[in-house]
C-alpha cells in the first residue's frame, strides 16, 4: 500500500526545494491554513528548522508582518 503525503511531508520537501516557506505558500500549494503547527511537528520530529519574521504588505498597502520558515542544515539532509 503506497502512504500518501501528509502535510507536514510536503512542507518539508517544499522547503528541501524552494529554501524556505511562509504561511502563502503553505495556503497556496497545500490548501494549508497552520503552517505553525505542521512546522512544530517538524521540530519535535527533530528537524532544525530557522523562524525569520518577514516585513511587507498586504493587499491594502497596510504594513504586515509574517514568519519564513527553513531547514538550517543540520540534520536535515542539506550539510
Amino acid at each position: 500500500m503506497v502512504r500518501r503525503m501528509t502535510q507536514k511531508d510536503k512542507i518539508l520537501a517544499y522547503m528541501r526545494t524552494y529554501g524556505a516557506i511562509t504561511p502563502v505558500d503553505a495556503m497556496r500549494e497545500f490548501s494549508c491554513m497552520r503552517l505553525g503547527a505542521r512546522i512544530a511537528d517538524l521540530k519535535k520530529d527533530g528537524y532544525a528548522i530557522h523562524t525569520e519574521m518577514v516585513g511587507g504588505r498586504n493587499k491594502f498597502g497596510e504594513a504586515t508582518h509574517y514568519a519564513a520558515y527553513s531547514l538550517t542544515g543540520k540534520g536535515n539532509g542539506l550539510d
